[in-house]
């Protein structure tokens, strides 16, 4: 938990650690193809952060336990040598120091699993454990009813009341079916580890993958988080070509075209009462942390 009392933090790095103290933080980044995923948002964000930190392989989980290989198939690929090599569907676990900072994040990215996700689910936080992980943030998109040509929204959300409190999270009030990242979240709970689940609302009429605008929306949400300051001018001239792509698709169908403004009229005004205040301060504070890193 905390090392201070009455401290409103700005971010795990604030919540867990001390600046007195040389001990890290350790926190679980994880995301899941599949379900859990649309536009494979959530999996491109985690791949982005993995190559920006020069993340290492440190552990799997077998595939043979936890796939069907018919509805999620391995893939054949050539190698450098010109022979080939199977592929098999698997999570894989690598780990990355954060430069500048107290913080090691552990990368936790893979196919959902077919079968035994209590299994699954439990091996995956014996090795948080054994990690001495901090906290977990999960990371998911999902199919909503929003459009392409305003900011993707991140809902973030947290069990643990302490971190609700320090870092202006709230608890989930969703009902209904889950996929892997819902049942980790659950967990991770019960090993008294605190996790954040982040979900990225992809545009439904657009959900297919790459979804680089939620990718970018996640992205932001998690530097937040980890207080980490990361480089997303790629991410964000994709981002910025795909809502191009997408406006030029929606002027060709009158039908489309008309129900995005429809999206568009519903969401400027449910965030009429938001247009000031809190949003533009958190916009603000964005700014002003990647003008001080130029």
């Amino acid at each position: 938990m905390s090392n201070t009392e009455g401290f409103e933090a700005t971010g795990l790095q604030d919540f867990f650690g001390d600046e007195t103290s040389p001990e890290r933080v350790t926190v679980m980044l994880a995301a899941f193809e599949g379900w859990n995923d649309a536009g494979e948002a959530a999996s491109d964000a985690l791949k982005f952060l993995s190559r920006h930190w020069d993340s290492e392989k440190i552990a799997s989980i077998d595939a043979d336990e936890y796939y069907d290989f018919q509805f999620t198939r391995p893939s054949i690929k050539r190698t450098a040598s010109g022979g080939h090599r199977i592929k098999w569907p698997t999570t894989r676990i690598s780990r990355a120091e954060v430069p500048d900072s107290n913080l090691d994040v552990i990368f936790v990215t893979g196919v959902e699993p077919s079968y035994k996700w209590r299994a699954y689910t439990a091996e995956l936080i014996a090795l948080a454990k054994e990690l001495e992980v901090d906290c977990i943030v999960l990371a998911g998109a999902l199919l909503a009813d929003v459009p392409h040509s305003r900011p993707i929204p991140v809902s973030a959300s947290c069990e643990e009341v302490d971190l609700q409190e320090s870092l202006g999270l709230e608890s989930s009030s969703y009902e209904g079916p889950i996929g892997i990242v819902g049942v980790v979240s659950e967990m991770a709970g019960l090993a008294d580890i605190p996790s954040i689940s982040l979900w990225a609302a992809v545009p439904h009429y657009v959900g297919q993958a790459p979804s680089p605008k939620a990718q970018l929306a996640l992205l932001n949400r998690i530097e937040e988080l980890l207080q980490a300051p990361l480089d997303t001018h790629l991410v964000t001239e994709e981002a910025e070509a795909w809502e191009r792509g997408v406006d030029e698709l929606a002027t060709e169908d009158p039908e489309v075209a008309a129900y995005v403004r429809q999206l568009e009229e519903a969401k400027d005004t449910a965030e009429l009462p938001e247009a000031s205040g809190e949003s533009i301060a958190r916009e603000f504070e964005r700014y002003l942390k990647r003008r001080r890193r130029d």
